[in-house]
């Protein structure tokens, strides 16, 4: 199989993240540790994966800093796999990906899961891009530009 290609010195901030998080089985790892599950058999029963894919996944997710081990809180000699700060600020990202997967992937009444406030059970408002000044802004709006965080 051919090596995947290294984004890791890339200056886009969209490619960067790739190395950790641009396969599938990535994403749906997090996603399953947002929904509270934590050790491999957990991972594994939910996704269905081969055991090498998911160990070596899970591998590169905690070498990226986005999941760490810890001992089992049952206190059994297992591991278990919690999300690091790192990995609980890619909820965002998931909860847009979900809308737009809501929005474009589904037939409007086919059943689907739903992100919901735990503590009113309604929707949760729509991801949105705002400007410094609060206005919502589209692609159009906006461009891309260098700069180095000690000019910033």
């Amino acid at each position: 199989m051919p090596r995947r290609t290294s984004h890791e010195d890339a200056s886009c901030p969209v490619a960067r993240p790739l190395d950790a998080i641009g396969d599938g089985w990535s994403l749906l790892i997090i996603r399953d540790a947002f929904d509270g599950l934590r050790r491999f058999g957990e991972f594994q029963k939910s996704l269905g994966l081969a055991k090498n894919i998911l160990s070596a996944r899970l591998h590169s997710l905690v070498a990226h800093g986005l999941l760490h081990t810890v001992p089992a809180s049952d206190g059994s000699a297992y591991q278990e796999y919690q999300l690091t700060s790192k990995g609980r600020a890619l909820f965002p990202v998931l909860a847009a990906l979900r809308q737009w997967s809501e929005e474009y992937f589904f037939e409007p009444d086919e059943t689907r899961a739903r992100l919901v406030d735990r503590g009113t059970g309604q929707p949760v408002a729509k991801v949105e891009i705002h400007s410094s000044d609060g206005r919502v802004l589209d692609p159009e709006d906006t461009v891309i530009t260098m700069y180095r965080p000690a000019d910033a």
